[in-house]
């Protein structure tokens, strides 16, 4: 069943082009742990999820990104999360240090998107954005992606593309990059 909720979730994110290749994890609490991406593996066909615990040893087949979505499941509320690679969002997090959209979706849902620093599926990076997780359901980590959560992964889901439709509003009305129309 998991599985299922995971592919269809990934099919989204690619239709959407929120990702590309195999970029990008996503997960489910379950118990004393979570249900995470296999490392490598395609969105839209994510064959098998992993369980993790969220205090043992970690299974090597699980993605890279199990210590943000561990530290997420440690220190939030939230019961899925959704990593993605969305352009737009990633353009902006290299330039600002939090995102405040312009479109009414985005102010009503997201007023304010947090950037924080960390290297990839790092320790660092999953307490950055964990903290940050605290007080909203998206985050971009500068350069790298969204972090996105909330009660189910079609929460994490919509979080992830209303950050990117955000982001693509911003630049595309030239309140980022004046003059620049895409």
């Amino acid at each position: 069943m998991v599985a299922e909720h995971f592919e269809r979730i990934g099919k989204r994110l690619f239709a959407e082009g929120l990702l590309g290749a195999n970029f990008g994890n996503m997960s489910i609490r379950s118990g004393d742990g979570f249900f995470i991406t296999r490392s490598g593996s395609y969105l839209d066909t994510p064959g098998s999820p992993v369980f993790t615990p969220l205090e043992s040893e970690v299974p090597k087949d699980a993605s890279s990104e199990y210590r943000v979505h561990r530290q997420i499941y440690r220190m939030t509320g939230h019961q899925a999360v959704v990593h993605a690679h969305p352009p737009y969002a990633v353009t902006c997090s290299l330039i600002m240090d939090r995102i405040e959209p312009v479109d009414c979706e985005g102010i009503m849902f997201a007023p304010i998107i947090p950037v924080v620093e960390g290297a990839c599926g790092s320790e660092d990076l999953g307490g950055r954005v964990a903290e940050a997780l605290m007080g909203t359901s998206v985050v971009i980590a500068r350069g790298h992606g969204t972090f996105a959560a909330g009660k189910s992964l079609d929460d994490a889901y919509i979080f992830t593309s209303l950050a990117e439709h955000s982001c693509r509003i911003l630049i595309i009305s030239g309140r980022i990059f004046p003059g620049h129309i895409s």
